[in-house]
């Protein structure tokens, strides 16, 4: 592991070198300076500083293609901001060697030998597969967390048609059921993150008690850094396979376009982070989209408040929970009432959208 860090140590200096090398360039003569020109330095780097010459050369030019990527990624929000008159875009800054964790090899770069990784110029490394590997391998990231090390591949391989379904469903997201289905059916809000706060709070505590850049501080970090892990992970497994399930069985999504920047800032943030809706709805999207089924976000207004049986609008306060309608005599719950709109309004998308094709 000693490897390891070095390697991340020399990759962060060389990314905070080529980061002041652009903005100098910048200040001084107003010249843009590219990932070619910053790419071909890399021979006189190794020259003048030994150390550079124990890591693999495209691991060093992956940590300038990240530069590269951070300053597309700026102008990029720079012009959006232009247009849209939003806050300032968020220069690119330096990174300590505490945050910077991980680098990446292409694929010529390592190998794969029974339980063990073969890396150019570290050597080999035991690995333990959580599950094989199909496909063919891209990239390989090693990845520092919590004190611990994680290989990432990113693999390509061919895509598994599901089989087509008719079957249509509205969701409507909440607090109390993480989502409430048009068929009736609710999925249950785990809340790992209140689940997890006792032990965040005992963990933060030790952090708060040690003296500062002690290595018993350290270790208290990282058991804190552990915590925060643990709930991360569990709901983003949550998360993949709920909406996996989804894609499986359903040929047409509909979901709330949520305004979840405000929802975050307001009274239940932490209940609303705790959930993660939108990384939720983005893991929907991209699942549904390779797998060729329809997904709509459409306007949650008015959508708990208009009967799905008659159309009457009946205004209710947030506490009442049954929904029931004077005038059809419909009485069902207020959010699956609400996900049967939602579910209507993504059917008249599809049919708008196939009108206009």
């Amino acid at each position: 592991m000693a490897l390891f860090e070095q390697t991340l140590g020399s990759c962060c200096e060389l990314y905070n070198a080529a980061l002041q090398e652009r903005r100098d360039a910048w200040r001084i003569s107003r010249k843009s300076i590219n990932f070619a020109s910053q790419s071909a330095q890399l021979v006189d780097i190794k020259g003048a500083r030994p150390e550079f010459n124990g890591i693999y050369s495209q691991v060093l030019q992956d940590t300038l293609h990240r530069v590269d990527k951070t300053f597309k990624a700026f102008f990029g929000r720079v012009k959006r901001q232009a247009k849209a008159a939003a806050r300032t875009a968020g220069f690119p800054r330096f990174r300590s060697r505490s945050r910077y964790d991980s680098f990446t090899y292409p694929q010529l770069g390592f190998s794969m030998q029974s339980s063990k990784l073969q890396l150019s110029k570290i050597g080999k490394v035991k690995i333990k597969l959580h599950r094989a590997i199909e496909g063919r391998i891209k990239t390989l990231t090693i990845k520092r967390e919590a004190g611990k090390w994680f290989a990432c591949f990113a693999v390509e391989c061919e895509a598994k048609p599901l089989p087509v379904s008719t079957e249509a469903i509205g969701i409507d997201l909440g607090l109390t059921t993480f989502a409430t289905l048009s068929d009736g059916t609710e999925i249950e809000n785990p809340r790992y993150y209140k689940k997890a706060q006792s032990r965040l709070r005992k963990a933060q505590r030790k952090v708060s008690r040690r003296q500062k850049d002690s290595k018993r501080r350290r270790k208290a970090i990282q058991l804190l850094q552990r915590a925060h892990s643990q709930a991360r992970n569990q709901r983003n497994d949550f998360h993949h396979k709920t909406s996996q399930w989804l894609v499986a069985n359903y040929g047409l999504i509909a979901v709330e376009d949520l305004y979840l920047k405000g929802l975050a800032s307001g009274m239940l943030a932490k209940s609303v982070s705790d959930a993660g809706w939108g990384i939720f709805l983005d893991k929907i999207a991209y699942k549904a989209a390779n797998a060729g089924r329809q997904f709509w976000r459409v306007k949650p207004s008015g959508t708990t408040q208009l009967c799905s049986g008659c159309g009457s609008v009946v205004l209710k306060s947030l506490s009442q929970r049954i929904y029931e309608c004077p005038t059809c005599n419909l009485t069902i719950g207020r959010d699956e009432n609400a996900a049967i709109n939602i579910l209507g309004l993504g059917l008249s998308l599809q049919d708008a959208t196939y009108s206009i094709g």
